[in-house]
């Protein structure tokens, strides 16, 4: 495998030479700029070998490096191993940035190459900015990989299908009604949309062409006097044609985005977002681009009555899977049947699968266990499996998606006599959770306003994590969502009653163990003083935490209550849904914390 990474690496660079350019950057996205991306646009996975959701290659005559963030320094050493590419690990003081590294190596008057559809305007804008004034050009048409990937898999074709407004709470007409309203307040007569799960949320419709993310690739342009759906003709079935006439929304072909935004009269004005928006798209409006603030991510994040009801029957299905899944991974320990991490990963699926309105998983299951769980955004393979031994602990992060709701939940378990310093470990990365948990804070609060609570025990102690504390959830959408999180670096917007976030503090010793308490969270309203309007996080996931992992002499009185109080909600709310013999083992699992 590494022979053929080099080999594609070289094939790249003949493309480079061909077309004049002296270096080339490939991002880990689509020209939606998101996240997780179909098999087509897997680029930098196949040019690199790095499977890490988020890294950048760049490819000179002589280097290849790969940018990415700490939760991929442990892998990204692993699978970048005896390919020739050098691991640059963001955010650390030694590490330049790729403008910086640009700068330093290339000759003045030399090009860049990108693709100008997989990089947003802001960072194109910065982009050129920062090459021209030390003598570099930028070229955002250069996309040589259907040149050189003979087998590139085709844009993903599979059918859509409606996401049901009892389901939904809110029609499509009502959803575009609203969105130009707010448009038109920005003086802009339409927007365009490229966002994969913004599309999906407007139109209520969803598909499978991104793992785990149930969405449809296209783009939308919205306006009072035509909207048009630009997708693959054949992902349309007469249900879903249907549906989009009664909004009415037009389609057309994926690939007319371009010619369609060039062909608009001049006089149109066209509402989109710079960061969020591909540089060749913007370029496409000229001077129809008004650059602002989409009204949909904010629309989408605050769940409405319906959606809420649905994520609270999402989460109890999802709680039931679980502790029959829990309950088998006990029972093969204990019975000494080989068990490894990905039959961890095939246990959750096979028991979500018989739930109601199962629509798959939400993410690929990490389960990481002992030094495993240290890598944050682990994958086993058949090669990395670990065998699991009754010793050590567990880092199991998993969800689902179901027609009412989508999951995202981390338990850290020990599947042998937890050591003492896997009881401190655990107890200090709880202590930040149960902070965040029971956390009452003013109208207007970000989420990194509420980030240290999280690390406060941890930072006492010189102990710290790297990733955020959270992020937003979608409806029956991405598990990972905007416009709000929870971190360190500043979140431009305040936390409202309706939005869903996780709540995922965590403590990582390479080579040791891994540790991460995750559970979903909804901002409801708390109370109203003289002050204002105050607001407090209710948990949603339903699931126990291990017991034998508490130290109860570093908590407090407040949170053992705050424990119990939770395990016995948990158990009120699931032993419904299960037979007597897990109505048992969850009540063991459920039963008093002591000081």
């Amino acid at each position: 495998m590494k022979d053929e990474i080099k080999g594609r690496i070289e094939a790249f660079r003949g493309e480079m030479k061909k077309a004049g350019t002296a270096a080339a950057i490939i991002p880990q996205t689509d020209p939606h700029l998101g996240e997780y991306i179909a098999d087509h646009w897997q680029v930098r996975r196949w040019l690199s070998g790095f499977t890490g959701s988020a890294g950048t290659l760049v490819i000179t005559d002589k280097e290849a490096l790969l940018w990415t963030d700490s939760r991929y320094f442990l892998q990204g050493a692993e699978q970048l191993e005896g390919s020739g590419i050098l691991l640059m690990k963001e955010g650390l003081p030694e590490t330049p940035s790729i403008p910086q590294y640009l700068i330093r190596h290339l000759v003045k008057g030399a090009t860049v190459g990108i693709d100008g559809l997989l990089f947003s305007s802001t960072e194109v804008s910065a982009l050129r900015a920062s090459l021209e004034k030390h003598g570099l050009r930028l070229d955002t048409h250069f996309a040589p990989a259907d040149s050189i990937w003979a087998d590139r898999p085709a844009l993903p074709s599979a059918p859509l299908f409606l996401h049901d407004e009892k389901y939904a709470g809110k029609s499509a007409t009502d959803k575009i009604r609203d969105i130009l309203a707010q448009t038109k307040e920005q003086g802009a007569q339409a927007i365009l949309v490229s966002d994969l799960a913004e599309l999906a949320w407007v139109l209520n419709i969803r598909s499978t062409d991104v793992s785990c993310n149930p969405v449809a690739t296209g783009f939308l342009y919205l306006s009072p006097t035509q909207s048009v759906l630009f997708i693959k003709e054949e992902k349309l079935t007469p249900e879903v044609s249907d549906a989009l006439k009664a909004a009415n929304v037009k389609t057309a072909g994926y690939t007319t985005i371009l010619h369609f935004l060039e062909s608009l009269p001049e006089s149109a004005t066209v509402l989109y977002e710079a960061p969020r928006t591909a540089a060749r798209l913007v370029d496409a409006l000229g001077a129809r681009a008004i650059a602002g603030a989409s009204p949909i991510p904010m629309m989408k994040s605050v769940k409405n009555n319906v959606q809420i009801a649905g994520i609270r029957n999402a989460m109890e299905k999802d709680g039931a899977a679980l502790v029959g899944a829990f309950m088998e991974i006990e029972r093969r320990l204990k019975e000494g049947v080989t068990l490894t991490e990905i039959d961890v990963a095939d246990i959750l699926t096979e028991h979500r699968s018989k739930q109601d309105l199962y629509a798959g998983e939400s993410f690929e299951t990490i389960a990481g266990y002992g030094p495993h769980g240290a890598i944050v955004h682990y994958s086993a393979t058949p090669e990395s499996s670990s065998t699991i031994r009754p010793e050590g602990l567990l880092l199991i992060d998993s969800g689902a998606q179901y027609l009412d709701g989508t999951t995202d939940i981390t338990r850290t378990i020990a599947v042998g006599t937890p050591t003492d310093e896997e009881r401190h470990d655990f107890t200090l990365v709880m202590k930040g959770h149960i902070a965040l948990a029971t956390a009452i804070y003013p109208e207007g609060t970000r989420g990194d306003q509420l980030d240290a609570l999280a690390r406060h025990f941890l930072w006492k102690e010189g102990l710290s994590y790297l990733h955020g504390t959270g992020h937003g959830v979608g409806h029956f959408l991405n598990v990972h969502e905007g416009p709000q999180s929870i971190r360190l670096n500043h979140v431009p917007v305040a936390l409202r009653p309706g939005m869903l976030t996780s709540n995922e503090p965590g403590l990582y010793r390479a080579g040791i163990h891994g540790i991460r308490c995750e559970n979903l969270v909804l901002t409801v309203e708390a109370f109203t003083t003289e002050f204002g309007r105050f607001y407090r996080f209710e948990p949603m996931t339903l699931f126990p935490w291990d017991l034998s992992l508490f130290d109860t002499a570093i908590m407090t009185q407040e949170e053992i209550n705050w424990v119990n109080g939770y395990h016995e909600e948990v158990y009120l709310r699931l032993s419904p849904r299960l037979d007597e013999a897990r109505k048992a083992w969850l009540r063991e699992k459920t039963s008093e914390l002591k000081k």
